[in-house]
């Protein structure tokens, strides 16, 4: 009786074949045929076997590609933008009619995609507004002197008259000139803008200034006093102030002196700006009129930043730089949220942050912005970058803040992605059936 001989790699075979041939050895024990022939039956069901497994493989990845990104892991902008800068269908995002997608929507509407390059830059440059904007140049002022008003506190000598030198009033909480909390003695103007004085009574001395409130209470003291000398001077100034929040070191109030208060003069008495400050975005509300002011762009623009004087009430607020930020996504180095710098950032600029576009897996000619209008609908900006010399078009290009920059994946990268996905699945499925379950 020949000896039977199974080999191993006949697991892979189903079992109806390899119960088959076991049975065609058994009633052949003395046959001509030969010893191997069951070694070379269960190798050609193995490459049967393979062979409908590698079609498998194949149907299923042709099924993945005619199904759409939704199966694609990450974000992919569904429409690529050609060289001559018209939207081209990506193949790898086809989809059969009528099957929804993931990002069906993503495709602009007409007239929403505008290309980045040397024209648009210099439209946009020509756009910029070349002056100071009209509510911060209203802002301008020449500084004026100091008027007296009510809780100032005044001392008031009379040379050789010591009987009327004494003060009427000891006052305090506050703030003197020096911006510090002390008592003060003097005469203070009550609410009404008035002072008490010996002989003279009630006199109001509120929006005149220190020369005009001097001259005033000689000529009343004269009807009392031969060719009086009065001195006239304001120990502290509370009447008038300013207040100072945000993202300065000191917030709080700031009171007004003798000293023309100007917006920097004002940042810097409350500490200065801290380091989230942003100094592109500070907003000056008088009355009910708020102005937006920029100071790296006054000061590039040349006009100095301490020709806008502050007055009585104004509030002074300085914006966080975390409210300007860009956010860079897809095929970089490190994506993320990035500050924009006192207002400013290129596209390239953005991208230098990001560690660039990632060598191994971005497609740098499908750059895209996505800008946010105010009907709703975004406008989406596209570069070309394939070439190293559009970045120096990106690097005029500014970015606005709440831009988002996106750079998309290689179609070769989408497809090795989307294989990944599949294939495990597929060689479980391969290695299950061998094993004939």
């Amino acid at each position: 009786m020949g000896r039977t001989m199974l080999h191993s790699d006949s697991l892979f075979a189903s079992p109806v074949a390899a119960a088959g041939c076991g049975k065609s050895l058994a009633h052949t024990t003395n046959s001509t045929r030969s010893p191997h022939g069951c070694e070379k039956a269960g190798a050609g069901v193995i490459v049967k076997t393979l062979r409908r497994h590698v079609t498998l493989v194949a149907a299923v990845a042709m099924a993945a590609v005619l199904s759409g990104c939704a199966m694609a892991p990450g974000m992919s902008y569904s429409s690529r933008v050609s060289g001559a800068g018209t939207i081209q269908s990506d193949p790898l995002m086809s989809t059969r009619p009528g099957a929804p997608t993931a990002n069906a929507k993503d495709t602009p509407p007409p007239n929403s995609l505008v290309e980045i390059n040397n024209e648009l830059v210099s439209k946009q440059e020509a756009e910029r507004p070349k002056g100071i904007p009209a509510g911060v140049s209203a802002l301008f002022a020449k500084p004026a002197p100091y008027t007296l008003g009510p809780g100032d506190i005044l001392s008031i000598v009379v040379w050789d008259h010591p009987e009327l030198n004494m003060p009427e009033a000891t006052a305090g909480g506050g703030q003197d000139a020096t911006g510090s909390n002390s008592v003060v003695s003097g005469y203070t103007i009550d609410s009404g803008g008035m002072i008490q004085y010996a002989y003279i009574g009630p006199v109001k001395l509120a929006g005149l200034t220190e020369m005009d409130a001097r001259e005033l209470m000689s000529t009343k003291l004269s009807r009392y006093l031969r060719n009086p000398q009065v001195t006239l001077r304001i120990t502290a100034y509370r009447s008038k102030r300013v207040y100072v929040d945000g993202e300065v070191r000191n917030p709080g109030l700031q009171m007004l002196n003798d000293m023309p208060m100007t917006l920097p003069e004002a940042i810097n008495r409350a500490g200065g700006f801290t380091t989230n400050g942003d100094r592109s975005q500070i907003a000056v509300t008088r009355h009910d009129d708020t102005v937006v002011v920029n100071i790296p762009d006054m000061i590039a623009k040349g006009n100095n930043p301490n020709n806008i004087v502050l007055r009585d009430g104004d509030l002074v607020r300085v914006f966080s730089s975390n409210d300007s930020k860009i956010s860079v996504l897809g095929e970089v180095e490190h994506p993320g949220s990035f500050m924009l710098n006192n207002g400013r950032m290129s596209l390239s600029q953005a991208l230098g942050d990001a560690g660039g576009v990632n060598q191994g897996t971005g497609d740098a000619s499908q750059i895209f912005v996505v800008r946010n209008r105010d009907s709703g609908q975004p406008t989406v900006f596209h570069l070309d970058a394939s070439s190293p010399t559009a970045m120096a078009t990106a690097d005029s290009f500014e970015l606005k803040p709440n831009d988002v920059v996106f750079v998309d994946a290689s179609a070769l990268v989408r497809w090795s992605r989307v294989i990944g996905l599949i294939l495990p699945s597929t060689q479980a499925a391969s290695t299950t059936r061998a094993l004939g379950y």
